[in-house]
């Protein structure tokens, strides 16, 4: 009898199997992600579409520069995961860890850009300052200089900005457990766990990645580009 690979899981026949089996998995998985990220989506755009002002108003308080950067930063670590497959699928081990390691590093530079970007501006539900016009609401104050929104209501911004916490801490915590994905997956390949009969963890770990990717694709322009063309 030929030796069965240490890869190889007992419940499967070959890797092959085992690797369809995972991407089945993952892919299942994926699909659940994307009904829970689709309701926070159409949340967001039912309010939108009611109080279009109030949300134009609220996305203007953003900082396009350090969205478009996050959105720029996460783009390239896309690539570099894709590096870092196509290098496990050649069986290049030190490659592997490179890429990783940088896929590892832009995720956190994203995460820490997020961090300036929340604590910056103190732009939080009920805790904006106000410097020019004041419309004082339910415990919030919006500040604007922009006559198109001074009739803005308080609390419909307010609504804005509970669904972009919400949307993007969602994605931070995706993001935080990619990164611990990808912490794991540079220990492994170091530990020579990959070659190119088996590399499913790091295929199945950049599906993960490129959707939480995509994910922000989609929240950058609802967050931050509408309602600027005005």
């Amino acid at each position: 009898m030929s030796e069965v690979p240490s890869a190889l899981a007992h419940q499967f026949d070959d890797l092959e199997q085992q690797q369809e089996s995972a991407g089945l998995g993952m892919w299942l998985f994926l699909l659940t992600e994307i009904m829970f990220f689709g309701g926070l989506f159409a949340g967001y755009t039912v309010y939108r579409v009611w109080y279009p002002d109030a949300f134009a108003a609220g996305s203007h308080e953003l900082s396009i520069n350090l969205g478009a950067f996050n959105t720029g930063v996460l783009i390239f670590s896309s690539l570099t995961m894709a590096m870092a497959v196509h290098a496990a699928q050649m069986g290049k081990r030190k490659q592997i860890i490179l890429f990783l390691v940088l896929t590892l590093v832009l995720g956190c530079v994203f995460l820490g850009v997020k961090v300036v970007e929340y604590g910056g501006k103190g732009v939080f539900p009920g805790l904006i300052q106000a410097e020019h016009h004041l419309l004082p609401g339910a415990g919030f104050h919006f500040e604007t200089q922009d006559p198109q929104f001074m009739n803005a209501s308080p609390q419909h911004v307010q609504l804005f900005f509970s669904f972009y916490f919400a949307m993007t801490g969602m994605h931070a915590v995706h993001m935080i457990i990619g990164a611990g994905l990808l912490a794991w997956l540079i220990w492994a390949a170091y530990r020579h766990r990959f070659s190119p009969e088996y590399y499913t963890p790091v295929e199945m770990i950049g599906l993960y990645w490129h959707f939480v990717d995509i994910v922000w694709i989609f929240l950058f322009p609802l967050l931050y580009l509408l309602g600027r063309h005005g």
